[in-house]
């Protein structure tokens, strides 16, 4: 039997986490294999969708702060390595009824790290930002450093900087198990090879779940819906990243986030928990419906009236949802060489490039210098 070629360290998955993982561990002088089921990058999980916010104003809780900070400064170093535009400032509005979660969690987070903002009533928005159309009672966070992240850009740069230090990736090969060796390291067993190396890096998304035990019922997917679409032509200026900052808005409906016009037709808007489905990644509806469409084109039409014009597109994709809906950044238990990066519920991705950084920490050493309690898997025991 032919031995096994192997690794200091494998990552699976190379989306939008594994391929900064790849990257930070090739960038320490590793000799990284990236596995990929998929392309590189692909439409078939949560890594993909034209557009992603990042925002410093972070209403979920002031502990994530000090890790977006460190992405803000990751995406600036990998555009500038690469050239590519990974990530574009156009200001962020978080907005609600003034008692809100996200008004008030997004205010709170920049007092408490001092980042500079402005507190707006919904008619000074309205007036400001010619787009909107809040209740002129409600009260939003701006703050002029939010944006968004371009994810296809993001991979591709992530994962050419991972190759161009000697990282090997490989897409289209899935992997069907893995398990420890007598030496302490990993063997991971695809539909094509076998591979062994010191440290392992789950970072397969929805798929994650499938691949330890210990992630059952604690990173759970949800199906999700997109929608593109094409402002009234009077009013499309309104609409572009120089004019229509990025959002989070908390409404009856619920609460939905939403961009400017970037790079196809159309103002694209999304709902978080979308329809409440809980799905098998291998095994749902990904083709958009008709009722996907009505859920966001109901709150377009109330709140940004002048970019209800016609779709322009609709996408599926999937959150992968924890309890407490905070990440999952650790090592798995009983396996301490391998490290997990899991349940980013939605609002993952402007993290990337730092949760990558702190992956290799887990692969590397099994510890990070960043506080990671509240991301621990204990936490759920």
């Amino acid at each position: 039997m032919a031995t096994a070629q192997r690794y200091d360290a494998i990552v699976v998955g190379v989306g939008g986490m594994g391929s900064a993982s790849a990257f930070h561990l090739a960038d320490r002088g590793l000799d990284v294999l990236g596995l990929e089921r998929y392309d590189v990058p692909h439409a078939q999980g949560p890594s993909h969708g034209i557009t992603r916010i990042i925002r410093r104003a972070y209403y979920e809780h002031p502990s994530y702060v000090p890790l977006v900070e460190r992405a803000y400064d990751l995406w600036d170093d990998l555009a500038a390595e690469t050239g590519r535009e990974v990530i574009h400032r156009t200001g962020s509005i978080d907005a609600g009824p003034a008692d809100n979660a996200v008004f008030a969690g997004s205010k709170r987070s920049c007092e408490e790290h001092d980042i500079p903002h402005e507190v707006l009533t919904g008619a000074e928005v309205n007036e400001r930002f010619p787009g909107y159309d809040l209740p002129p009672e409600y009260r939003a966070v701006y703050q002029e450093d939010g944006g968004f992240v371009v994810p296809e850009q993001a991979i591709i740069g992530h994962a050419e900087a991972a190759q161009a230090r000697g990282a090997e990736i490989r897409a289209r090969e899935r992997v069907e198990d893995w398990a420890e060796t007598n030496d302490g390291g990993v063997r991971v067993r695809t539909d094509r090879g076998v591979y062994v190396a010191d440290a392992l890096v789950l970072a397969a998304g929805a798929w994650n779940h499938k691949l330890a035990d210990a992630l059952d019922g604690l990173a759970v997917p949800e199906r999700q819906a997109l929608a593109w679409f094409q402002p009234n032509g009077d009013a499309l200026d309104d609409y572009q990243p120089e004019s229509f900052p990025v959002w989070n808005l908390s409404v009856p409906e619920g609460r939905f986030y939403g961009f400017p016009v970037h790079d196809v037709p159309g103002f694209k808007l999304g709902k978080y928990h979308h329809r409440e489905q809980t799905v098998d990644p291998d095994d749902f509806e990904r083709e958009p419906s008709r009722a996907d469409e009505a859920v966001l084109r109901d709150v377009a039409e109330k709140y940004f009236p002048e970019a209800a014009g016609p779709t322009m597109g609709l996408s599926t994709c999937m959150f992968t949802n924890t309890p407490d809906e905070h990440f999952i950044l650790d090592t798995l238990p009983e396996h301490p060489q391998v490290a997990v990066g899991a349940g980013f519920s939605g609002h993952g991705f402007k993290f990337t490039s730092a949760i990558g950084e702190v992956l290799a920490d887990l692969a590397v050493d099994g510890e990070s210098d960043r506080d990671l309690d509240m991301f621990a898997l204990d936490r759920f025991d």
